[in-house]
């Protein structure tokens, strides 16, 4: 399924065909979570089936001993009334302790399969490729794992258990009622039509209104993530009043959603209680004037009035069921949605190893566009040999961070091939695809924990004086043992303990240390001032000698270290050659270096 796809779930309108699809997604993937645990799936229903049996013997029990047990007393005969004691207290104390047992295996199945889909979501996500998490918000995603997830476990926590527990006991309580007395079980039978019209209206109005909820609780997190993420922004661009009248919209859609919601259990509740109520008077009527002709017993009658009364106790919860079923259903149809995203960079069938590469990168007739209609690169040749440095420029749009993002694999070319020491990409080992190539970008994001947990990143059994050595070699380790803990200081959430240009010295570390033959600079020192970029380039002078190196810049100091420019217009290379020459020459580097050089005064 498409991005596209996924995004039209969170509306609520289906064709009858969409829904059918989504249902069928849905049930695939719940079949997939209930398969291992199929066995203990299986004892729990034997066991809730036995502990129904034992409940619903209750009031049989009490017509035995009212109308066996209470005339044999009369007769000095007391074992009839006793033993129906002590079997309804049997039976009691069988049912209780079997519905424990039942709690209890139903709450480990349900907490494997929340484990199990938790990690698939995790797993799944980040396995997609990039192009969905540019198209997907971060919002969504945390909405999957959280709510959504939640609604799913409060179907598994206590949903599943008052559906199964309510329709055995309302089909065993039926049974028992027949077996008792079938003009009673036909009274009964009867009420069940305006109940089945009843839930069925219901039905078909809440299925929307969950889904809305769905929805509408989904935008309320992502309204509030995105802001939260976003807060810097917020705060530069005096944001928080625009973000107030947009949130507040939110909550209130919510709040009317749920106001229908509950309007419709005003008058779904009450319904249940006036047809139970209603059964029970005409059983009641029915069976006293059989008793009074001497055609049922007394004990009977009352046996036949608890059966019918209770066969109406679990219909509340099981409309509460419903409530939570709907919404795990649409939380189920979000999630199977993302689950059903295939990565638009597949991991090859037959994938080749490139133990030691050297880093020779070709770019053979590659086209490629993000959207079908807008081609970003048309038919494009370039090879840059092993352990060369070149550098990419032009204008923003010429289609230099598409070249690295084809180069890095994390999109898949529309035409031609990319290849790594003359293997194409697609064929590439993944591991071998990430050992070989790394990227650093202009986002340095660090993620929770200490200095050298991040810079170790590049090489997870890195040693303590390796992690170090790369933090020297970048110019990092000064600033590092300034920090309160040196290398162990904690840089909080998303690096917040330091600054831009400290984060990107820290990203600069984390790559070094990982040693590709081929390292992709996308405009990565666009973050540092000029004395950390003077420190930067330095180090990248010795550490790029033995290896391809591809930097995008827009500051043209970087450039120098450069032993080839490329200068890019429209997805074409338009210049080709070494700093100096392109300097001496008339045309567009030559230019953009003459604009840049007057910046500096």
């Amino acid at each position: 399924m498409s991005v596209t796809g996924v995004e039209g779930e969170e509306r609520s309108n289906f064709s009858a065909a969409e829904s059918r699809q989504i249902r069928a997604r849905s049930l695939r993937l719940l079949g997939s979570l209930l398969a291992p645990v199929r066995w203990p799936v299986i004892a729990a229903m034997l066991i809730v089936v036995l502990s129904t049996i034992a409940q619903v013997a209750g009031p049989a029990l009490i017509a035995y001993g009212i109308d066996r047990g209470l005339p044999a007393l009369l007769n000095q005969d007391w074992f009839p009334l006793a033993a129906t004691g002590a079997v309804y207290l049997l039976t009691g104390v069988i049912g209780a302790g079997l519905i424990a047992w039942y709690t209890l295996m139903s709450a480990r199945i349900s907490q494997g399969v929340l484990i199990d889909l938790r990690k698939r979501v995790f797993l799944h996500t980040q396995r997609l490729s990039l192009e969905f998490h540019e198209s997907y918000t971060s919002g969504r995603i945390i909405s999957r794992q959280t709510s959504d997830l939640d609604a799913i476990r409060e179907l598994l926590d206590s949903g599943i258990n008052q559906l199964v527990q309510g329709l055995l006991y309302m089909t065993f309580t039926a049974i028992a009622l027949f077996a008792l007395d079938g003009m009673s079980g036909l009274v009964l039978f009867g009420s069940l039509v305006p109940l089945l019209i009843l839930t069925r209206w219901f039905q078909v109005r809440s299925q929307t209104l969950f889904r809305q909820s769905r929805t509408a609780s989904a935008s309320l997190i992502v309204q509030f993530v995105e802001t939260m993420t976003g807060i810097r922004a917020v705060k530069a661009f005096r944001a928080e009043r625009r973000n107030e009248k947009v949130f507040g919209e939110l909550v209130e859609d919510y709040r009317k959603v749920n106001g229908r919601v509950i309007q419709l259990f005003g008058i779904f509740d009450p319904g249940l209680v006036l047809i139970g109520n209603v059964a029970v008077a005409v059983v009641l009527l029915v069976g006293g004037f059989r008793v009074a002709d001497g055609q049922l017993a007394i004990g009977a009658l009352l046996a036949a009035l608890l059966y019918t009364r209770r066969f109406f106790d679990p219909m509340e919860d099981m409309a509460m069921f419903y409530n939570s079923y709907q919404s795990a259903a649409a939380a189920l149809e979000k999630i199977s949605g993302v689950l059903e995203e295939h990565p638009g960079v597949p991991d090859p069938v037959a994938p080749v190893d490139l133990w030691k590469a050297r880093g020779l990168v070709a770019f053979d007739q590659v086209s490629f566009g993000y959207q079908s209609d807008r081609v970003i690169l048309p038919r494009f040749d370039l090879t840059i040999p092993a352990g060369q440095t070149i550098a990419l420029v032009g204008s923003t749009g010429a289609g230099k961070s598409t070249l690295a993002k084809l180069m890095a694999r994390f999109y898949d070319p529309s035409d031609g091939r990319v290849s790594l020491d003359g293997v194409d990409l697609r064929d590439l080992h993944p591991k071998d695809l990430r050992r070989a190539i790394v990227m650093v970008t202009q986002e340095a994001y660090l993620f929770s924990g200490s200095v050298a947990d991040n810079i170790a990143i590049g090489k997870p059994d890195a040693t303590p004086a390796e992690i170090v050595a790369a933090a020297r070699a970048v110019g990092a380790h000064d600033f590092i043992e300034g920090l309160p803990s040196g290398y162990d200081t904690d840089v909080n959430k998303r690096g917040g303990r330091v600054s831009a240009g400290q984060r990107q010295l820290i990203s600069f570390a984390r790559a070094f240390l990982a040693d590709p033959a081929v390292l992709i600079l996308d405009e990565a020192t666009s973050s540092l001032d000029i004395p950390s970029e003077r420190l930067v380039q330095q180090a990248l002078q010795t550490l790029l000698a033995d290896r391809t190196a591809v930097i995008i810049a827009h500051r043209l100091s970087t450039v120098a270290i450069a032993d080839r420019v490329l200068v890019m217009e429209h997805g074409r290379i338009v210049e080709d050659g070494t700093p100096a020459d392109l300097i001496a020459g008339t045309g567009r580097f030559a230019q953009l270096h003459a604009a840049w050089r007057e910046s500096l005064v």
